[in-house]
């Protein structure tokens, strides 16, 4: 049986090749830890190197696996402070009810958004409420799936505006190792890519990108080679000649180090090119 993606993570492969390794201008460190009583704690810090702007965040997770319910507490130093509860499982196999909030103590902002989501055999539905005093703004989404065969659709519904926000299609196709993805948004944005794990160290991906009304074409290739079990190299390239390079090796079981580099091509004598340095730490 084949439980297709929810419309979020179609084409996420191809777009994990394009994104992840690479941190380029930033120096970031992550420190991953849990508690004797289950208590997750994720704590994460980010410099950037061209504005010298630091930020950083807090999270705290504690799941409670017998009743399905998971609780999720996140802090940042722009003084946001996030509260999710969570409901899997349990009302029915597939289902998953998430309520989110969010305040700023600064402002007084308030938000909130109730989340549902329900997965099972050939079809992937997703419908999100984002509450606001003017009016909430309803978000939907539904993929079915058969024999490797993957067509969605998303929408967004403002009610204080009565009209339709948002309007996304998309289509795909899996076979093994090989994926296939093609979207239109709103009639205006055309975009597509391709995914292929060549073997079991080389993946390869395609991504292509049109908007109306415009002559310019995006694409970019990417690639990751697996050296051994503990270390790969990632490389990217688009058509405006930006290079992007990245080294990741786990240092020890809990120790990643991930370095990278974006270079600009076409003014390789300028400079402007940019480094990036990340940890992680797990315990």
């Amino acid at each position: 049986m084949f439980v297709p993606p929810s419309y979020a993570d179609l084409g996420k492969s191809s777009r994990d090749l394009f994104n992840k390794g690479y941190g380029f201008g930033l120096v970031k460190l992550d420190l991953k830890t849990k508690s004797s009583s289950g208590v997750e704690f994720n704590t994460s810090g980010t410099s950037n190197t061209d504005s010298g702007k630091a930020t950083g965040s807090l999270e705290t997770k504690y799941k409670m696996k017998d009743y399905g319910i998971t609780f999720t507490e996140k802090w940042t130093t722009e003084n946001t402070v996030a509260a999710e509860i969570s409901l899997e499982d349990k009302l029915a196999k597939g289902l998953k009810l998430t309520f989110d909030t969010t305040f700023v103590p600064n402002t007084g902002k308030k938000s909130g958004k109730l989340k549902t989501a329900y997965k099972r055999d050939y079809i992937n539905l997703g419908c999100d409420v984002d509450f606001d005093f003017a009016g909430p703004t309803i978000y939907s989404a539904a993929v079915f799936g058969y024999e490797g065969w993957i067509i969605g659709h998303q929408m967004a519904f403002d009610t204080a505006k009565s009209k339709l926000a948002q309007s996304n299609f998309s289509l795909g196709y899996r076979a093994g190792d090989f994926q296939l993805h093609t979207h239109v948004n709103d009639g205006a944005e055309f975009g597509g890519s391709i995914y292929q794990k060549v073997n079991d160290k080389v993946e390869t991906a395609v991504s292509l990108a049109w908007t109306a009304g415009s002559n310019n074409t995006r694409f970019g290739i990417a690639t990751k080679y697996q050296l051994d079990q503990d270390a790969y190299v990632s490389a990217k390239v688009n058509n405006s000649t930006l290079i992007g390079l990245g080294y990741t090796h786990t240092l020890r079981p809990g120790v990643k180090l991930t370095l990278s580099g974006l270079i600009d091509a076409k003014n390789i004598h300028a400079g402007g090119h940019k480094v990036g340095l990340g940890f992680e730490l797990e315990a």
